[in-house]
């Protein structure tokens, strides 16, 4: 039977984007560490395995609780989670298909844009910077090769990611932060609900070297 995880994230998301609204920390604190694991028991009760996007999740919710904590410290913890993710889901989509080389050139070109606009605003957070929205760039072109969803999640998330590095660089604006987590949700269960109906019809197991050997009719 099919649970409701759905439905749950629904909910949750919900009540952490009243909690954002309020600023409201136990709220937040509530929510949050939920979200990536209600589509995590969503992806088992279709895929029953574990794979990269599994994984991926996973890390989220250990980025999540870490960026809840106050600090660089605890922002650098939350975004070496958040990497272990963007290579997780890049690891998964690019193993499915391979990406499109517009997209692929367009997230280049919007990395290296960002990057240069942001650059003179991030201090030490440059170079971890860097090297994290190039991860999550390239995620976010692999994903245009899994799905429309999953191309639409992989957006999402750059969006997100986007807003919290202006945040980082000193630039604020009224509703950042709820604009922050609508995109974080809708890009998480995007990707997730697209990765599972993408492979919806792949084979919950790895091929044994016999089969993987037989020619292709």
């Amino acid at each position: 039977m099919r649970r409701p995880w759905l439905a749950l994230f629904g909910v949750v998301a919900l009540v952490e984007l009243v909690g954002v609204a309020l600023n409201s920390t136990p709220t937040q604190w509530l929510a949050k560490p939920l979200l990536a694991p209600l589509l995590l028991a969503y992806l088992w009760d279709r895929r029953r395995r574990v794979d990269p996007v599994a994984v991926g999740l996973v890390a989220a919710t250990a980025g999540d609780v870490a960026l809840l904590v106050p600090g660089q410290a605890a922002f650098l913890a939350g975004m070496g989670c958040f990497l272990v993710t963007q290579v997780a889901f890049l690891t998964a989509f690019l193993r499915h298909r391979r990406p499109p080389v517009a997209a692929t050139v367009g997230y280049l070109l919007a990395w290296a844009g960002a990057n240069a606009l942001l650059w003179g605003s991030l201090g030490a957070l440059r170079l971890p910077v860097l090297a994290y929205s190039l991860a999550l760039s390239l995620m976010a072109a692999a994903a245009a090769g899994v799905s429309r969803r999953t191309a639409a999640g992989g957006a999402l998330f750059l969006v997100s990611d986007l807003l919290i590095g202006v945040g980082a660089a000193g630039n604020d604006f009224p509703g950042r932060d709820l604009l922050v987590m609508a995109t974080y949700a809708a890009a998480l269960v995007l990707i997730t609900t697209g990765w599972a109906a993408a492979t919806a019809g792949r084979p919950a197991r790895s091929p044994s070297p016999a089969e993987a050997v037989q020619p292709v009719p």
